[in-house]
């Protein structure tokens, strides 16, 4: 062949190629396949249709399936835009550096696999980025509050990014630089509610940002059938886990305290609006007016106030396990104590439980005040017995007021509240609660709410929960032993020795000494 013919034909392939992302990639294009070695890059047409869709728009958000090659098609584009456009910057954002890193590993095959008439000469050329002569560039960094703020991006890429707590902080850094006409693309499998890939998922599909959202499920790719789709619960060892990762699924992704069927059962259920909504701020929700012949507990999570966070409270029919009534707001600390005692009375002079810690105090101090006799108290170790729970009636030093959350207890007011949920043994009415509920998660071992989210509802419920299942049932023990006591002391003249340790009767046959102090425990009966 002539020379001349081989340039025409070569112009001819280049125009094609700088014209056309897909027909680069599939002619030219070489990957790494991990069973098949160095294979050409040949699109499925799910892959050339998203191809497409990234270079038309300057911002697409891809939720995916796992394995389908988005990466290594985002890779193959940012190839494609450095090689035909002059002074790109792509930037590679990712969970950690070695994810980005792979990312330009990709990028850095492809190129070094082109014929030698596409190739540019490259100037920088290393682990972390791939500099073209033509001004271009691409680099990988890992995920930082200050990751492509310095710098002009052309194309911002983050891979994973409902895996990147601090996504939200990123993409704030990165607006200014893509305001220059840069553009993004954003892709990852779901890892929950709440997060900031969930939000902007949602938005763009209402059409509330400029991201064009693509969504790809397993049964796009050309080679999966339900067998395969079948498979992979097993493999995966969690249907759950197989959801999240195969069918694009947000309410069975992530580590979600509480599962989406438990979710959508209240959500369908047992949610209500309130009959009334009281108070100034209108954020006293009640579903049941206080019946007398019951008995009710109101627990309490107080806040600073300051609009950081809120105070939050529910009231229980401690016999059914039926929320009755609910507040979130943000009185101040002591203006909150005022509050909660008047709703305790009101509720048949309720048990109120407020949690201790830090402001806490002021709250308890208001009630403490106001001479409120029905007050939880915490024994100060973590012993949960029913010796340490008869304290809370003896005004002992052992005894601190309000409920103390510590290491120990926090799980398991948590636990306990999975628990009675899971069981469909609690009836939760307020859609507030049912909002916190889907975005609290397990991080590092611990629960907590997503980032951004607020969990006074849930902390305060769970305390209810664990209360009822420990404090009461320990005085009902406590209830048992006294009456042991009395029926000994009943029964025998003389002094001896109850269901008490050191107990010993004394004058009146209701009072028992325990450990050198006198008790009248009269009322127990």
């Amino acid at each position: 062949m002539a020379d001349k013919d081989l340039k025409k034909i070569i112009r001819q392939e280049y125009l094609k190629c700088a014209k056309d992302p897909a027909h680069f990639m599939k002619k030219y294009c070489f990957i790494q396949h991990p069973q098949r070695g160095r294979i050409q890059f040949g699109l499925y047409p799910f892959q050339e249709k998203s191809l497409h869709l990234f270079r038309d728009n300057p911002y697409s958000i891809i939720l995916k399936s796992r394995q389908l090659g988005i990466s290594t098609l985002t890779a193959g584009y940012s190839l494609w835009l450095m090689l035909f456009h002059k002074d790109k910057n792509v930037l590679c954002i990712a969970t950690k550096q070695e994810t980005a890193r792979n990312m330009v590993t990709k990028v850095k095959f492809m190129y070094d696999n082109l014929p030698s008439w596409l190739q540019i000469k490259a100037e920088e050329n290393n682990k972390l980025s791939l500099r073209l002569s033509n001004g271009s560039i691409i680099k990988a960094t890992s995920a930082s509050s200050d990751a492509g703020r310095s710098e002009a991006v052309s194309l911002l890429l983050i891979d994973e990014a409902a895996f990147i707590d601090n996504i939200g902080e990123i993409w704030a850094s990165s607006q200014q630089t893509l305001a220059t006409g840069g553009g993004a693309i954003v892709l990852s499998t779901p890892y929950g509610t709440g997060n900031w890939f969930h939000k902007t998922w949602v938005n763009a599909e209402s059409g509330e940002n400029q991201f064009l959202p693509i969504k790809l499920p397993w049964w796009v790719h050309p080679e999966r059938n339900q067998e395969w789709r079948d498979s992979q619960d097993s493999l995966l060892g969690d249907p759950r886990l197989a959801a999240q990762e195969c069918d694009c699924d947000f309410s069975t992704s992530g580590d979600i305290v509480f599962y989406s069927e438990w979710i959508e059962f209240i959500k369908e259920s047992t949610i209500q609006d309130p009959m009334e909504r009281r108070g100034a701020d209108q954020n006293l929700w009640v579903w049941e007016a206080a019946d007398y012949s019951r008995e009710y507990m109101v627990v309490a999570d107080v806040a600073r106030g300051d609009g950081k966070d809120f105070s939050a409270c529910h009231v229980m029919d401690i016999e059914t396990n039926t929320q009755v009534a609910e507040y979130k707001g943000q009185l101040p600390p002591k203006e909150f104590g005022y509050f909660l005692t008047g709703l305790a009375t009101e509720y048949n002079n309720a048990m109120l439980v407020v949690e201790n810690a830090n402001i806490g105090w002021a709250a308890l101090d208001a009630i403490r005040e106001r001479g409120y006799r029905n007050l939880y108290q915490s024994p100060k170790s973590d012993a949960l017995t029913a010796e340490s729970f008869l304290r809370v009636y003896e005004g002992n030093s052992e005894m601190v007021p309000g409920f103390t959350m510590s290491m120990k207890t926090r799980p398991l007011c948590i636990n306990k509240f999975r628990e009675f949920v899971g069981d469909k043994s609690v009836t939760i009415r307020s859609k507030r609660l049912l909002e916190e509920m889907k975005v609290f998660v397990w991080k590092n071992g611990r629960p907590e709410a997503q980032t951004g989210y607020n969990d006074d509802l849930v902390m305060s419920f769970g305390i209810g929960m664990f209360l009822r299942d420990t404090s009461l049932k320990f005085q009902q023990q406590s209830l048992d032993m006294a009456r042991a006591a009395l029926s000994g002391i009943k029964s025998n003249k003389s002094t001896q020795t109850g269901a008490f340790t050191g107990a010993s009767r004394v004058a009146n046959p209701y009072e028992v000494k325990i450990d050198g102090k006198t008790h009248d425990i009269k009322w127990l009966l």
